[in-house]
């Protein structure tokens, strides 16, 4: 895939398809990352790391400014993940060990 190369609609649209499924794939091996740490973690109350959620987003964001990708916009996204990895965890470790 390059985009710069497209010269029709469906070519960007089959580019990004393809890039939504190894997006969602990504997504499901990170989940299961929390399920790891569902799992690993001692009690419910380490699943909320503050300082780990602001190092994760900072990550990102550096990431996203060495690519010359939008660091706000993709910081942004990563809040919202981070957030809804903390409550999937939360509810595997209430699921596995409640």
């Amino acid at each position: 895939m390059n985009p710069d190369s497209y010269t029709s609609m469906s070519e960007v649209r089959a580019g990004v398809d393809e890039i939504d499924r190894q997006i969602v794939a990504l997504l499901d091996l990170r989940f299961a990352h929390m399920r790891a740490a569902a799992r690993i973690k001692p009690d419910r109350g380490a699943v909320r790391d503050e300082a780990r959620k602001a190092q994760v987003i900072a990550n990102a964001r550096t990431e996203a400014e060495r690519l010359g990708a939008p660091a706000d916009v993709i910081a942004d996204l990563w809040d919202r993940l981070v957030e809804a990895s903390i409550a999937y965890e939360m509810e595997e470790f209430d699921r596995t060990r409640g």
